[in-house]
């Protein structure tokens, strides 16, 4: 089934949205970009995008620090890709990626004032990013997490994003599944693009927003089901790395590994090495919450029935 895009203003066949080799945001990664998850549900035949409207809150908000001017309001482009999605005629789980950036095609230049902007959002069928139902093998990186001193780490721009494919790469070489990045002061921050938790005596502790850790949808979800549905205490504070060696349980959280359980971490076991109790709950409540088979959280929800693909 061909892919289709919302592309300079109007959509499209993904094979025909393109880029020139000139484009400022392929030189310069100066671009800001969401993931959003699209959920299918067999039983109703819908997609359901999650948390579609906060994640277009956060993609202005890192559009307003990078200069990124669009014509759009986040219920504007929460429209437009539910059309998109619908256009699409996928009936499985996909991934969608709106991108935000400056598509002059100009290079030499780094002042970002004065150069146009675009916007794309497309999706493609997604399956499971990070195994879900075993836990992941992961190690600590050599590589740190940027400050927001440096690149704020709070927004998803492009170029910050060089950092977690250093990571990434440099555990997969060495045999592992996943990489944990400490901050520039040695503090636990997340994942390669995944926030971070650990289970300590039944408290659910992860970092705090000092910690140079991406403000995740996946990990609000996370936090306010342990605390509403659970009555689990949710902590955020400062974490050392040898506290994850002697966790109870370690999992991981994002848009693409949905909620993914870590075994080892530097081939040191987390519990018994396999997903905790905790953890198994956790996912299972989330899995029906995003798949809109729990009627108290619809609100996270925005429905997409796909019909045929057409542009």
């Amino acid at each position: 089934m061909p892919g289709v895009a919302f592309h300079k203003g109007e959509f499209m066949p993904l094979e025909q949205a393109k880029v020139g080799i000139m484009t400022h945001a392929l030189h310069y990664g100066t671009s800001i970009f969401e993931g959003i998850r699209g959920n299918w549900n067999d039983k109703t035949k819908t997609i359901y995008l999650f948390r579609l409207q906060e994640h277009y809150e956060r993609m202005l908000n890192g559009c307003k620090v990078m200069r990124i001017n669009l014509p759009y309001t986040a219920e504007q482009l929460s429209k437009i890709t539910s059309e998109m999605v619908e256009r699409t005629g996928y009936q499985q789980d996909i991934y969608v990626r709106p991108l935000a950036y400056k598509s002059e095609e100009r290079v030499a230049t780094l002042n970002l004032g004065p150069l146009e902007n675009d916007f794309t959002v497309f999706a493609i069928p997604f399956g499971a990013y990070l195994d879900l139902e075993s836990a992941q093998k992961c190690c600590t990186s050599s590589w740190r997490r940027t400050q927001d001193t440096t690149i704020p780490p709070s927004l998803k721009i492009g170029g910050l994003y060089v950092n977690s494919v250093l990571a990434k790469t440099e555990a997969v070489n060495a045999g592992f599944d996943e990489a944990i990045l400490l901050n520039d002061r040695g503090h636990v921050s997340e994942g390669t693009g995944e926030n971070i938790f650990l289970i300590r005596d039944k408290v659910l502790l992860t970092p705090t927003a000092a910690d140079s850790v991406l403000p995740g949808i996946t990990r609000n979800t996370v936090i306010e089901l342990a605390r509403n549905e659970m009555g689990l205490e949710v902590i955020e504070q400062t974490l050392t790395r040898s506290e994850l060696y002697l966790a109870d349980e370690i999992f991981l959280t994002g848009t693409a590994a949905h909620l993914t359980a870590v075994g080892s971490l530097d081939n040191i076991n987390i519990g018994d090495g396999n997903m905790g109790s905790i953890t198994r709950r956790l996912q299972d409540m989330y899995f029906k919450v995003v798949r809109g088979n729990n009627p108290k959280y619809m609100s996270w929800c925005t429905p997409v029935t796909p019909k045929l693909a057409e542009i």
